[in-house]
C-alpha cells in the first residue's frame, strides 16, 4: 500500500486539534502506516491459527461453518458464514481490484506499452513458473490434487507492499511503482484463472441476467449518471445471478468495476470557478454571525461540497471509500475465516506431501524464477528496460516478495480443492512459503543501498 497524500492535503486545512483528536491521533497514525493493513492481517492468521489448535477449535469451526441466510422469505440465500465471506465480502475486495486496474490502464502504471510491457511480463512470468513448478511435484496424482495449479500463481499485495514499506529510504519510488503494477498485472491472471478454471456448471439463464445486469451499468455509465446507488442496485443483482451462474461471484465484482464512470461530472475548471464564487459568498457574510445561523453562507458552503463531489470522478470516488474497508474489514475476517489450520501428527506427518510442496515451491521458488528471467531476457535483448534507479538487486527483492502468496492464494485454494485435508495441505504450503518469502524479500531490499529522498506517488494502492 503506497502513500497517499489526501491526509496531508486534508490535514493542511483542519481545525485545531480537540481532546478527542489527541486521544485518536496515535492510532490514526498506525492506520496510515503503509505496513499498519499487513500488520493486522498477519496478527488475524495468528489468531485464527491460536483459535484453530486450541480446545475451542471445534466452536471455532461450527462458527464459521454456521449457516446464515439473507433475502426475503422463499427467495433468501442460505449459505455458511465462511462462504458469505469468500463469496460475499470478496466480491467487494474484487471490486476494488477492478477499479484499481481501470484506473491503472487508463491513467496509470499501465496506460502505455512501454510503462506495461517491463510489469506485465514480470506478471507473466511470476504465474507460469509457479503452475509449472507445482504441476512438476504433482502430475500424476487425482485430478483434484492438479487442479491446484494456479494456488502459487497469486501474489498478496497488501503484504508484499507493507513488507516492502519496512525497508524504508532503501528502495527507491521506482521499485514501489513496478511492484505495484506487477500485482495489478497479476490480479488480472488471477481473475482470469478463477473466472475460466474454477467455475462450476453453468446455469444460462442466471449468467444471462447478470450479464444484463451489467449492460445497464455499462449503459449508466454512456449516459452519464454517476449516482452510486444506480451502480450499487445494478452490483447486486448482477452478484446474485453469478452466485446462481455457477460463474464465482468474485468475478461479477471484477466486471462491474469496469462499468464505474472514470470521468467526473465537472472539470477542474468548473470546480475552480465555482469554488472562488462560493467563497466570496462565505467570506462576504456576517463575520458576527455564526455559521448555523446564516442561512446564506451555509448554503454556500454545502454547494462547494456538492461542487467538489462532481469534480472527482466516480472511479476514484468509490476506490477512496471502499479501501479502508477492505483494508481494515474484508482482509482480516477472510485471515479470520480461512487461515485456522489444525496442525495435527497427521498434517505434520504430511509436510512431504506433494500439494504442500508444489505449493511452497511455486511460491517461493517459481515466483523467483518466473519474475527474474520474465525480465531478465527482455532487457537483455534490448525489448525493454529497468526503470531509473532500480537495479537488479531491487528486481530480485520483488521477485522474492511476489511469493507472498496469502490472501489470494488461500482464495484460490478454496476453489480449488474440495477435499478439507488436501485444502489444510496447500494452507501449510502457502503459509510457509509466504513468511520465507517475505523475510527473504525484505533482508534483500534492507541490505541494499540507501536512496535520496523522493516524493511520494499519490495514488493509494490497497489489497
Amino acid at each position: 500500500m503506497t502513500h497517499d497524500t489526501g491526509h496531508d492535503l486534508r490535514s493542511s486545512y483542519a481545525r485545531p486539534a480537540t481532546p478527542a483528536d489527541r486521544l485518536l491521533d496515535p492510532f490514526l497514525s498506525f492506520m496510515r502506516m503503509e505496513a499498519a493493513s499487513g500488520i493486522l492481517l498477519l496478527a488475524c492468521t495468528v489468531l485464527a491459527l491460536c483459535a484453530a489448535n486450541s480446545p475451542l477449535a471445534p466452536a471455532w469451526h461450527a462458527f464459521w461453518q454456521h449457516p446464515f441466510a439473507m433475502g426475503p422469505e422463499g427467495y433468501e440465500l442460505r449459505k455458511p458464514l465462511i462462504l458469505w465471506v469468500n463469496d460475499g465480502l470478496m466480491a467487494i475486495f474484487f471490486f476494488l481490484v477492478g477499479l484499481e486496474i481501470k484506473r491503472e490502464m487508463l491513467a496509470g502504471e499501465l496506460a502505455t506499452p512501454a510503462q506495461a510491457l517491463p510489469p506485465v511480463l514480470a506478471a507473466a512470468g511470476g504465474m507460469a513458473a509457479p503452475a509449472l513448478v507445482y504441476l512438476a511435484f504433482n502430475l500424476g496424482h487425482p485430478s483434484g490434487i492438479t487442479q491446484g495449479w494456479a494456488v502459487p500463481m497469486a501474489t498478496d499485495i497488501a503484504f508484499a507492499l507493507g513488507v516492502l514499506s519496512l525497508a524504508g529510504d532503501r528502495v527507491p519510488l521506482s521499485v514501489k511503482v513496478f511492484l505495484t503494477a506487477l500485482a495489478i498485472a497479476d490480479d488480472i491472471g488471477a481473475v482470469l484463472a478463477i473466472a475460466l478454471f474454477y467455475t462450476a456448471d453453468i446455469s444460462l439463464v442466471a449468467l444471462g441476467i447478470g450479464f444484463a445486469a451489467l449492460a445497464v451499468a455499462a449503459l449508466g455509465n454512456r449516459l452519464g449518471v454517476v449516482r452510486t446507488l444506480f451502480y450499487v442496485l445494478a452490483g447486486i443483482v448482477t452478484w446474485v445471478a453469478f452466485l446462481k451462474s455457477g460463474v464465482h461471484a468474485t468475478v461479477a465484482g471484477v466486471l462491474l468495476a469496469f462499468c464505474i464512470p472514470a470521468r467526473a461530472r465537472a472539470t477542474p475548471g468548473d470546480l475552480v470557478s465555482a469554488g472562488r464564487r462560493l467563497l466570496d459568498t462565505v467570506e462576504n457574510g456576517a463575520t458576527d454571525a455564526h455559521l448555523l445561523a446564516d442561512g446564506h453562507r451555509h448554503a454556500a458552503v454545502e454547494a462547494m461540497e456538492t461542487a467538489a463531489r462532481h469534480a472527482a470522478t466516480p472511479l476514484r470516488r468509490l476506490e477512496h471509500a471502499l479501501a479502508p474497508w477492505v483494508a481494515w474489514g474484508i482482509m482480516p475476517v477472510f485471515a479470520l475465516a480461512n487461515a485456522g489450520v489444525s496442525i495435527n501428527a497427521d498434517l505434520l506427518g504430511g509436510i512431504g506431501n506433494p500439494v504442500t510442496l508444489g505449493v511452497a515451491a511455486g511460491l517461493f521458488f517459481g515466483k523467483q524464477l518466473g519474475v527474474l528471467a520474465a525480465v531478465w531476457l527482455p532487457v537483455k535483448l534490448g525489448l525493454a528496460r529497468l526503470p531509473r534507479d532500480m537495479t537488479w538487486r531491487h528486481v530480485y527483492g520483488v521477485a522474492l516478495l511476489a511469493g507472498i502468496g496469502f490472501t489470494m492464494a488461500l482464495f484460490v485454494a478454496q476453489l480449488a480443492y474440495a477435499d478439507a485435508r488436501t485444502l489444510d495441505y496447500a494452507k501449510v504450503g502457502i503459509l510457509s512459503a509466504s513468511l520465507v518469502a517475505g523475510i527473504c524479500g525484505w533482508l534483500v531490499l534492507r541490505t541494499a543501498p540507501s536512496q535520496p529522498a523522493q516524493p511520494e506517488r499519490t495514488d493509494a494502492r490497497t489489497p
